[in-house]
């Protein structure tokens, strides 16, 4: 369908933009679908009252399509304001030819700012709208009677033209109209955006200048204060008014004056340009503005408000700046473990497969949820929450074999999830943290395992493990607490965490947990002011249970703490020849010992320590059921006195 683009932009200014937001919306679709541009439609939105530019953008760009919504539609609701086609053509049909003389269409009176400008007269201040307002007519001009100019449908003679004026001042590129008192509403010129302001009063450089929705308030700024007052032309105008005038005149002190119920705004415009804002009184209605103030309780009133224009609270600074006071001000750092796991954060329990990882994370989860003493550390209780992804069925049998172990049910801060969980759903972190929250605030989340809680991502690529980090640390905000993954080593244990090094740094804290044969032992790879790294070695207890249905025996593990190394070096020193000749029976075990572990230089070959008791002892000449008791004497009196190194139940020549 051909429209004739003219016509439309004609009947579009011919409906009225204050409509409803659902008619606003309905012309606007029509318009696009005419071939009406998007500044014709946002000069026809900006005669509005509650005019917004990114408002009338943001609409015309999301229009993809108008559902039936065409021309005709802009047609007819134009027709309905009084709206009629000049010159519409009709269809040309194939019969005879008309013996009418053809008559020339009259031309139209132009429409373009400068030529209706030039047809006003200079204004009055009789005039009605100005005597109401107590303005001045000084710049404005009065459309004369007869004029042909109608504005949505409506006829602006003698109506007050107020010229818009670019700030760098020149001819006015478009006019607004305001009627006599309850003659209408203020409408601006067709197809000429209102891309200006006029000013009441003379600006100075550096001086003082009001910013103003509307002239009555501007006249009424200037009447009680002298200071130059500019019109923007609507509330959503004053924005840009005001930020580009700050650029104009840097020195420039900008006061943003707004109605009721738009103080907020206000002072957000005042904090982007520098500049000041003042708030009417409590007490007025919702769009009061200071010419209602003015008229009413005077301007000498008006001129101590203007006067009290105050600067925007200054936000906080986004970095604060501590000094040594600041810093001894600040609280200790909460432990949930002391030296080991801190209250609230990320952390992580990592090894290889079979190191007992799991087993020693139960212990861990049961003494913190009892508030006991883990491995000589102190326990700050709280509540536990352990997700359990992996080994879920064998889970029943490891609680089982603590229970009879520790001679008492597993404590009741310590609740379990066997049931799948992803880190990966934002989902299924909602629903998780909200179930956290329901055991107590501050608790511990243990996740077992980190790669089960998310299923095919690549542990390797920063992208997919920032992802799974962000998702941690919303879990963690969310609950308040602790979020501990439980999580594998690499392929070379010595290189600690599996996947992307992100993972390491991101985290507040981490246990490493290494196994060399049956000797396991932990140590705090990462702690902020905590332990400092040592080993403490443990072992895995088999406990018997009883029997299933079948008759099959039933057993799981327990975490015992392993103490040999510990005994050694708490038995008091011999007197005698033993430690000369245990020393002696050592140094050729030394030749095929092993390198590279806890404590021991890195190429110090090192002997373990119950293989050096079991080779060494038959070398003593006492009786043999005391021998292993004198061997064990023998080597803490060396280690006592420097000669051996021993840790993590491993022994070295010092």
């Amino acid at each position: 369908m051909l429209v004739d683009v003219d016509r439309a932009r004609d009947a579009l200014h011919a409906c009225d933009p204050s409509c409803s937001r659902d008619e606003w919306v309905r012309l606007a679709m029509a318009a696009k679908s005419a071939g009406i541009d998007l500044d014709t439609f946002d000069a026809w939105s900006a005669q509005a009252d509650n005019y917004s530019e990114r408002d009338a953008r943001s609409v015309w760009q999301s229009i993809k399509r108008t559902d039936g919504i065409g021309p005709a539609t802009l047609f007819k609701a134009a027709a309905q304001n009084g709206w009629t086609p000049e010159g519409r053509q009709r269809r040309v049909m194939p019969a005879r030819p008309s013996i009418r003389p053809a008559v020339p269409s009259k031309p139209r009176m132009g429409l373009g700012a400068a030529e209706v400008w030039g047809r006003c007269k200079p204004a009055s201040s009789e005039h009605g709208y100005i005597t109401a307002k107590q303005g001045d007519s000084a710049g404005l001009r009065v459309v004369p009677e007869g004029d042909p100019l109608r504005i949505a449908g409506a006829s602006v003679a003698g109506w007050l033209a107020v010229p818009v004026v670019p700030l760098a001042g020149a001819e006015p590129v478009s006019l607004q109209f305001i009627p006599p008192p309850g003659a209408g509403k203020k409408l601006n010129l067709p197809g000429a955006p209102v891309a200006g302001v006029f000013t009441v009063g003379d600006m100075l450089a550096g001086g003082t200048v009001c910013l103003c929705e509307g002239i009555g308030q501007a006249w009424a700024c200037w009447k009680a204060t002298g200071w130059p007052s500019v019109v923007c032309f609507g509330w959503g105008r004053v924005r840009g008014v005001a930020h580009e005038m700050r650029q104009r005149d840097p020195s420039a002190r900008l006061v943003v004056v707004p109605d009721v119920g738009k103080e907020s705004e206000a002072q957000a415009i005042a904090t982007e340009v520098q500049g000041q804002f003042v708030a009417m009184p409590e007490g007025w209605p919702i769009n009061a503005d200071v010419n209602d103030l003015a008229q009413r309780d005077g301007f000498d009133a008006l001129e101590v408000l203007l006067s009290g224009a105050r600067e925007p609270a200054k936000p906080e600074p986004r970095f604060r700046l501590l000094g040594g006071a600041d810093l001894h001000a600040l609280p200790p750092l909460a432990w949930r473990v002391r030296g080991v796991l801190p209250a609230h954060g990320l952390a992580s329990v990592y090894g290889p497969s079979a190191s007992g990882k799991s087993f020693l994370v139960l212990d861990m989860a049961a003494a913190i949820a009892e508030g006991r003493d883990w491995f000589g550390y102190r326990v700050n209780a709280c509540p536990v929450v352990y997700v359990c992804l992996e080994g879920a069925a064998g889970f029943r049998l490891r609680v089982q074999a603590w229970e009879q172990e520790n001679g008492r049910p597993l404590p009741t801060g310590l609740r379990l999830v066997l049931q799948p969980f992803k880190l990966t759903e934002p989902q299924d972190v909602q629903d998780m943290a909200a179930a956290v929250l329901t055991a107590g605030a501050g608790a511990v989340t243990f996740i077992d395992t980190l790669n089960a809680s998310a299923p095919g991502i690549d542990e390797n690529a920063s992208r997919d493990m920032g992802l799974v980090l962000e998702a941690a640390k919303g879990l963690q905000a969310l609950t308040g607490g602790l979020v501990a993954a439980v999580h594998h080593s690499g392929k070379d244990a010595t290189r600690g965490l599996r996947g992307h090094s992100s993972l390491f740094a991101a985290l507040d804290a981490a246990i490493e947990v290494s196994r060399d044969d049956d000797r396991r032992s932990w140590r705090v790879a990462k702690a902020k002011d905590g332990a400092d790294g040592g080993a403490h070695p443990f072992k895995l207890a088999t406990i018997e249970m009883e029997p299933d249905a079948e008759g099959e025996p039933v057993s799981s593990c327990v975490v015992r703490a392993d103490t040999a190394a510990a005994d050694i070096r708490r038995v008091k020193l011999p007197q005698g020849g033993n430690q000369r000749i245990i020393l002696e029976a050592l140094r050729p075990l030394f030749k095929d010992g092993r390198t590279g572990k806890p404590g021991a230089p890195p190429l110090r070959p090192c002997i373990e320590l119950e293989a050096a008791i079991t080779a060494t002892g038959p070398r003593l000449t006492c009786p043999p059921d005391r021998r292993t008791e004198r061997t064990r004497e023998a080597i803490t009196g060396l280690v006592s006195r420097g000669v051996l190194g021993c840790e993590g139940g491993w022994l070295w020549l010092v």
